[in-house]
């Protein structure tokens, strides 16, 4: 059993060598997964396994609603919902000092909602914001920091792509977890909001007031809102009350989205088609990586590293809320290395059966969500934190004129911002559990 152990503990350290040398995550998991089953099992075990692997991985029901969030996102992209969105909001909060900034950010949460993706939502929000933020002269930091750190709310504002993942590596339910993510999700826009508000006060230049505009134009830019309100409503309304499963609310908002786009004429059979390309790649990545995910689970199990590990933290007689941390500090380490997705993926696995011995006076279902909301949030930070940040990556491709040290400069508020958030969320459970327990109640 000893022997097993290094052995898997070997297999860790290479997969963490592999992925600090830029090996993608799916072949590095992939190549140890496979490699040390076959040692510690032997290669007619592993072949025997492979053989349906695949098949009982992408055949589980609800990985089916991936691909059609992922379509959703990007027919909503090349529809225009990103512009209506922040002109909605800017006509709303532009007015005040910081309040593009402000819009942006609200911009950035509306889009979330129907796109479920961050990168995406950096990269939307920041074509369509950024040149808005250059004209009323926003400071480089805060312009870009603020865009970079509005994108990680895709991640967690439902639809969530990374929010199934977990749901089906803990076997949660995908409807509870978004339900849960909803107040947490809120509560971070009015953190960022809060951030931008103190920010511009500290620093009066770096955010200066917009426009006022007229009655008609802001009619005009607040009735441009309702479509996308509509179809927030009719898909995530409809899964809160339990009108759709996951998978078919999301195929009804890839039709709602792509009849809003043909209906403005800006969306063609051509943007259709390279919607459905972008999403068969995207999913086609995201299935290989739970292929990866999987084989290393079997080899992380065969070889006791998971056991190990739980038995060492719970043996060590620490406080729970203490173990909950150092995982959760963990989390925000590896983002420094790999993508949201891939860490969840890889730590997980590891985490929960840590988190599901530990007594926090609740059930194991209200941790199961607890927990994920939690490991979302610090997912999140992975986002803006270096090396990786990819937000932070995408914006300054935007911004060539704004050097990236400025911009993790100007995203370090939003992140002192998401460390608050955690801790209300940890001290306060019932912020997470409330709004599922409420809404199965009636």
């Amino acid at each position: 059993m000893e022997q097993n152990l290094f052995i898997g503990l070997i297999g860790l350290g290479t997969l963490i060598g592999l992925i600090v040398i830029r090996v993608p995550i799916a072949y590095a998991m992939i190549v140890v997964g496979a490699i040390g089953t076959a040692i510690l099992n032997g290669p007619e075990i592993l072949l025997s396994q492979m053989k349906d692997l695949a098949w009982a991985q992408f055949s589980v029901y609800d990985l089916s609603v991936v691909p059609m969030f992922i379509l959703m996102g990007n027919i909503a992209t090349r529809a225009g919902l990103s512009s209506d969105l922040f002109r909605a909001a800017n006509a709303w909060l532009g007015r005040f000092r910081g309040g593009v900034a402000m819009a942006a950010i609200a911009a950035c949460a509306g889009f979330g909602s129907v796109c479920g993706s961050s990168l995406a939502t950096a990269s939307t929000m920041g074509q369509v914001a950024l040149p808005e933020l250059k004209r009323y002269k926003y400071s480089g930091e805060l312009a870009t920091g603020t865009l970079a750190a509005g994108g990680v709310l895709g991640i967690l504002i439902p639809p969530s792509i990374v929010l199934v993942i977990y749901a089906v590596i803990v076997e949660a339910n995908i409807v509870t977890m978004f339900m849960a993510a909803f107040i947490p999700g809120i509560l971070a826009v009015m953190l960022f909001l809060l951030t931008i508000a103190l920010y511009v006060r500290l620093r009066p230049e770096a955010g200066p007031k917009g426009e006022v505009i007229t009655r008609e134009e802001f009619i005009s830019a607040t009735l441009a809102m309702v479509p996308v309100l509509i179809i927030f409503g009719l898909v995530i309304g409809g899964i809160y009350f339990g009108f759709f499963n996951p998978t078919p609310a999301a195929a009804a908002g890839v039709f709602l989205v792509a009849i809003y786009g043909i209906a403005r004429r800006v969306v063609g059979w051509q943007d259709l088609k390279a919607a459905l390309m972008e999403t068969a790649k995207t999913s086609g990545m995201i299935y290989l990586i739970l292929l990866g995910a999987e084989l290393l689970k079997i080899f992380m199990s065969r070889g006791g590293v998971p056991q190990a590990a739980a038995e060492l933290m719970l043996t060590s007689g620490m406080d729970a809320h203490l173990i909950l941390i150092l995982l959760l500090a963990a989390l925000i380490v590896l983002g420094c290395l790999m993508d949201s997705l891939s860490m969840i993926l890889l730590a997980i696995p590891f985490f929960w059966p840590v988190i599901s011995g530990l007594d926090f006076g609740m059930t194991e279902d209200d941790l199961k969500v607890w927990f994920g909301i939690l490991a979302l949030i610090v997912v999140e930070l992975g986002l803006i934190t270096p090396p990786v940040g990819m937000n932070v990556f995408i914006i300054s491709a935007l911004d060539k004129e704004t050097p990236m040290s400025k911009t993790f400069k100007g995203v370090a508020p939003f992140f002192g911002a998401e460390l608050v958030r955690v801790g209300l969320l940890v001290a306060f459970p019932s912020i997470t559990l409330w709004l599922p327990g409420f809404l199965q109640s009636l």
